[in-house]
């Protein structure tokens, strides 16, 4: 049976393999051994792993800036999707950040990823017309 916990150090190479796994493609910038310190500098309790016997299976990283809440490297290991281990994630950290009174979460999908827009939406999430933009100010 899967549980959602928060991250703790015994986690990282399972959430690091993961993300090599889901996000093949990312930059530095994303990748665990960057992300997670980042994370962990700030509010360590919105990192949340999915486990199964001891073995990360998913995680979800959530924010609060005090406005808005954000959603960010949700991913479930493809032997486990479509189990509900995402919903369970998703649920997890939309309950943290309403429980730290955020009244609207943000996230951000990849253009052409009609599978994970579409798990969104059937939890509620709307395409919002906007334009995402970005600056790096550190690599």
């Amino acid at each position: 049976m899967a549980q959602v916990v928060v991250f703790r150090s015994e986690h990282f190479d399972g959430v690091r393999e993961l993300w090599e796994e889901v996000f093949p493609n990312d930059p530095p910038w994303n990748r665990a051994d960057r992300a997670l310190p980042e994370k962990l500098a700030v509010q360590p309790e919105l990192l949340l792993v999915a486990t199964q016997d001891e073995t990360v299976i998913g995680t979800v990283m959530a924010g609060y800036d005090g406005h808005r809440g954000w959603l960010y490297s949700v991913a479930v290991k493809p032997s486990h999707q479509r189990q509900g281990i995402g919903s369970m994630l998703l649920n997890d950290a939309e309950r943290r950040l309403a429980d730290l009174g955020c009244g609207k979460i943000n996230l951000q999908v990849r253009a052409g990823n009609e599978a994970v827009t579409a798990f969104y939406r059937r939890h509620g999430y709307e395409v919002e017309e906007r334009v995402s933009m970005g600056k790096r100010l550190s690599n």
